[in-house]
């Protein structure tokens, strides 16, 4: 698993790359917290995340949880069309703003106040 962090605009940008399971969710989720920590705008780009298992799922809801204690909101970009099915058919996609690419995002968040 690979993490990698910028900023665009005010909005922190977390590129996640490779198997979030129940052995990689836990550091994943130390890495994004910890890269997100003062952020209230926050990206996920999951473009190069080749599997999501309910660990990883759990993962996302308490970094959504977290981020929106906080008054912040969270968008998912490039889901995988598997990755996209599974969220939806848990209910979790509901939490996320969901965009194609990482511009679309920026785009839903810049006009976003706080959350």
């Amino acid at each position: 698993m690979s993490i990698n962090t910028m900023s665009i605009k005010d909005i922190a940008v977390v590129e996640l790359e490779g198997s979030i399971d129940s052995a990689t969710a836990p550091d994943v989720q130390k890495e994004v917290l910890s890269a997100t920590e003062n952020q209230i705008k926050v990206i996920l780009d999951m473009n190069k995340v080749t599997y999501l298992s309910s660990a990883g799922l759990r993962m996302l809801l308490l970094v959504y949880r977290q981020i929106k204690a906080r008054n912040g909101n969270i968008a998912l970009v490039g889901l995988s069309e598997e990755i996209k099915d599974v969220m939806s058919n848990t209910g979790f996609i509901k939490f996320f703003v969901i965009a194609d690419t990482i511009d679309d995002g920026v785009n839903v968040l810049a006009k976003q106040g706080g959350g």
